[in-house]
């Protein structure tokens, strides 16, 4: 059973839980940081994908992300670079008070740590926002109850040099594919959010550091 992860009672465990990680890592220097958004769409619990522009530099253009990037020095700290990054691609102002906190950090292949932020934006219709079209294609949300179907998760193997290096998680038959690290903050976030109703099968779902 999915739990009411919008309640107040399901907010406040939410935030207990990660009390100590936010106090920890929030002003700890980090490479980027992105918002995780927890929204309602028609009063369905989910969360807030973006599909970074085609038209974008780098390896990533085209693939699924939360909105965030890369730490301003302007910035106060991984929260403030996560909301203000979210307001610049989204249009979307969270005011600092719905962060709930900071979920474990994930690094990219360059061993830069990416820092998430998990807040609630709110009752929304991702067809209503203006996303800066010079970064964001498309904006979606994937239902929390679809993330939660075993049907709709699924696993990559990576290999290197025709050699195995590691496995990550990814989420299927929404709009678009959720895979990378995407799709392992994703998985982070559905462990804190129905801890009964998801069980991963990965034991640590992280990119090597080497």
């Amino acid at each position: 059973m999915l739990p009411d992860c919008l309640s107040a009672e399901g907010e406040r465990r939410c935030r207990r839980l990660l009390e100590g990680a936010t106090a920890r890592l929030r002003a700890r220097p980090a490479a980027a940081a992105v918002l995780v958004p927890l929204c309602s769409v028609r009063g369905v619990p989910a969360l807030l994908y973006t599909l970074r522009s085609s038209r974008l530099a780098g390896r990533h253009k085209g693939d699924v992300s939360f909105p965030g990037g890369k730490c301003d020095p302007a910035d106060q700290d991984v929260v403030h670079t996560a909301l203000r990054e979210t307001r610049e691609e989204l249009g979307l102002a969270v005011p600092e008070e719905h962060v709930w906190g900071i979920l474990q950090p994930v690094h990219d292949r360059g061993k830069a740590p990416v820092v998430p932020v998990l807040a609630s934006v709110g009752p929304l219709d991702p067809q209503n926002l203006r996303p800066n079209r010079e970064e964001v294609d498309e904006v979606f949300a994937l239902p929390l109850a679809h993330l939660l179907q075993a049907q709709n998760q699924g696993y990559t193997h990576f290999c290197q040099g025709g050699c195995f290096r590691y496995t990550l998680p990814v989420f299927l038959h929404g709009p678009h594919r959720v895979w990378g690290l995407t799709a392992v903050i994703t998985e982070f976030t559905l462990q804190l959010l129905a801890p009964g109703a998801y069980q991963p099968r990965l034991a640590s779902p992280v990119l090597p550091r080497g």
